[in-house]
């Protein structure tokens, strides 16, 4: 299981990662963020490359969000992934209509930060889970196995899980403490 945490937190990082670098060019190709910082820097073509920039961030950083809803659709549990998946795929569908002849504004920069801001939480996410569950191997480590509990003058050696409320432990030299 560790192991499998650990490719899914390099899994985020590298999608996060990638998303970020395209995300980049589609913020300075984007009408609204031109018109912010009072640029303009539109050519021939530039609502294509948009759409083919925001296009690779849907689908490769968006794709656990994505592959998410139709987990929590077949569980039948709505949550996060499902929120995020919608979020991003009406911004794609409808920014794409407006590429394609739709009259409106592309929604094409708030879908990629969207997508970058929900891969780092989830990275981070996962990477302090990871280091709570170590955390609390490590502590059950620490816990010795067996105990001996004091049943009147005779000494008895049991598991930790036998253990009762009202036993007596006696705790020899060296031990650890159950």
């Amino acid at each position: 299981p560790a192991t499998h945490h650990i490719k899914m937190i390099a899994d985020f990082k590298r999608r996060f990662i990638v998303s970020l670098i395209f995300t980049l060019p589609i913020l300075l190709l984007s009408p609204i963020i031109q018109e912010w910082l009072g640029f303009n820097l539109s050519f021939a073509g530039s609502n294509y490359l948009l759409f083919l920039l925001s296009t690779f961030v849907f689908f490769y950083g968006g794709w656990p969000f994505l592959k998410g809803i139709i987990q929590e659709l077949k569980s039948k549990t709505l949550g996060m992934m499902t929120l995020i998946a919608v979020a991003i795929s009406v911004a794609y569908i409808y920014s794409t209509a407006v590429v394609f002849g739709l009259n409106g504004e592309v929604f094409f920069w708030e879908l990629a930060t969207l997508i970058d801001i929900m891969l780092l939480g989830h990275w981070i996410e996962m990477k302090s889970v990871l280091g709570a569950s170590n955390a609390l191997e490590k502590l059950a480590q620490l816990m010795p196995d067996i105990a001996h509990i004091m049943k009147g003058n005779e000494i008895i050696e049991v598991t930790i899980g036998e253990l009762s409320k009202d036993d007596r432990v006696l705790i020899k030299p060296g031990e650890k403490i159950p």
